[in-house]
């Protein structure tokens, strides 16, 4: 203790608050930014099963098949009937086929859903590519409302030269629907984060 006797004190809660508020932009920005990075890890690796997007289809077609199976889910929230309209398919490897989906709303108001999806076994994920799925948008359907939904994909050859994938024999394609909130969970974890910052 110096001469004064409050100095220290006063510097040590000085540093306190100024690491507290920087460690809450910290975790601020973390949450922003943790979201799409982690998307597009899984984009551009596959990894958790992440099937990738592209813009064009397959030039190589190999005379060896692959049965893909087609799984569909709602969460609790989403007062939806929605499946395949076919449990399976089995295209030669490198074939651009189309399947579809379908989801009726059962609820009494219009509802707005988005899907989320991967593919098992996990290592497929980095081959199996859509070129076209309503996973890449909302959905709203009206009361009643039954939509087809289609997807267009292909795997691509390269699964059969891969250590890891290439004894893969069948593919499975799942996809959940989760209903859309107008506000979004990093804006409600910067809500209680600014309240916390507040209170320091």
């Amino acid at each position: 203790m110096n001469d004064s006797g409050m100095t220290p004190r006063k510097v040590n809660n000085g540093t306190i608050l100024v690491s507290c508020l920087v460690f809450v932009g910290a975790m601020l920005g973390a949450a922003y930014a943790s979201v799409p990075l982690y998307r597009l890890f899984c984009q551009v690796t596959g990894y958790n099963g992440t099937t990738q997007r592209v813009e064009q289809y397959s030039e190589t077609v190999l005379n060896q098949t692959m049965r893909v199976t087609f799984d569909a889910n709602t969460s609790n929230g989403l007062n939806w009937a929605f499946k395949p309209v076919d449990r399976s398919v089995e295209p030669k490897i490198g074939e651009t086929v189309q399947i579809n989906y379908t989801a009726t709303n059962r609820s009494p108001v219009a509802t707005t859903g988005t899907a989320v999806f991967n593919v098992t076994p996990m290592e497929a994920g980095a081959y199996f590519n859509k070129v076209q799925c309503f996973c890449f948008t909302e959905t709203t359907l009206q009361p009643g409302e039954t939509l087809e939904m289609p997807v267009v994909f292909f795997v691509d050859p390269e699964i059969v030269k891969a250590e890891e994938t290439r004894n893969i024999k069948t593919i499975t394609l799942s996809y959940t629907f989760y209903p859309s909130q107008g506000a979004k969970p990093v804006a409600g974890l910067q809500d209680k984060i600014e309240d916390s910052a507040k209170k320091l």
